[in-house]
């Protein structure tokens, strides 16, 4: 079962809308979103190589932790009031009554703060990256390799359901990622009214087969439909389609089999959908 989500957020914009999708899955289970405000050190600010006076250091540092208080109090106001319009109550942490969500606040680069407190949580919400803008890119990679958790990847410019993972599909392949989705993912399958499993027909040979995927949701009490798609390039793009066909909320995907650094450079099946998605995405790595 999910029963905290963790939502990293900062001063670019992207807080509010990960807040909705959080939401909406914390909805469907009931779960707690703990969202943490990452503060950057004021000595992170400082300019590094550059020489500068005792005096002037001081003076940046000041002005860095003023900075960073006020950022702070915008960003828990927006969100505060956020939680109010989505009628989530706000709570000191998970009291198990249902949907609700906390406020806190960690010192230290945001992805040092992912890995710190990421790592004994069921998800990590974060936004989808912007490329061009070079937003939100070390910070989804760090939740997907450093935290052991499956991350929810919330598009922009979407409206949120009310609740979210009532019908979701699986991207399967019999890969060792696609195995781990499926495993990191079963609160998520086993809450869900529709599962299906979108497959092009390959595998990994005995022991991966679509049927023996089955098989196993089966033995957790899971009934799933099979979707076969036809697709031998461009899967990344092939499997979105085939997810927003079947009306799917979500799509549950193993990501970045080859090296992140490879498929960003090279293009594969994983980057192709944080590019190109414009629903959810259950990541596990």
């Amino acid at each position: 079962m999910i029963r905290t989500i963790m939502m990293p957020v900062r001063g670019d914009g992207k807080a509010p809308n990960v807040l909705c999708f959080a939401a909406a899955l914390a909805r469907t289970h009931g779960a707690h979103i703990a969202a943490v405000h990452c503060r950057p050190r004021p000595e992170d600010l400082l300019p590094y190589g550059v020489p500068i006076s005792k005096k002037l250091q001081e003076q940046i540092l000041k002005n860095s932790a003023q900075v960073a208080e006020h950022e702070d109090m915008a960003v828990r106001k927006e969100l505060i009031s956020l939680a109010a319009e989505l009628s989530l109550p706000v709570v000191d942490g998970p009291n198990g009554v249902g949907a609700s969500v906390s406020f806190s606040d960690a010192t230290g680069r945001q992805v040092d703060v992912i890995k710190r407190k990421g790592r004994l949580v069921d998800v990590i919400a974060v936004a989808k990256p912007d490329r061009d803008r070079n937003i939100g890119i070390n910070t989804m990679q760090v939740a997907l390799f450093n935290s052991g958790r499956p991350v929810l990847m919330c598009p922009p410019n979407a409206e949120a359901p009310e609740k979210l993972g009532t019908h979701v599909a699986l991207a399967w392949n019999g890969s060792a990622e696609s195995a781990r989705a499926l495993s990191q993912s079963l609160p998520v399958i086993h809450e869900a009214q529709n599962v299906s499993i979108l497959t092009n027909g390959t595998d990994a040979g005995p022991g991966t087969t679509v049927d023996e995927v089955l098989h196993y949701l089966a033995a957790h009490d899971t009934k799933a439909q099979v979707v076969n798609f036809k697709a031998t390039r461009n899967i990344g793009a092939a499997l979105l389609a085939e997810t927003s066909s079947i009306g799917a909320d979500m799509l549950i995907m193993g990501a970045y089999g080859d090296s992140h650094e490879r498929e960003t450079l090279l293009g594969g099946n994983t980057q192709t959908v944080v590019d190109q998605s414009d629903i959810p995405i259950l990541f596990s790595h």
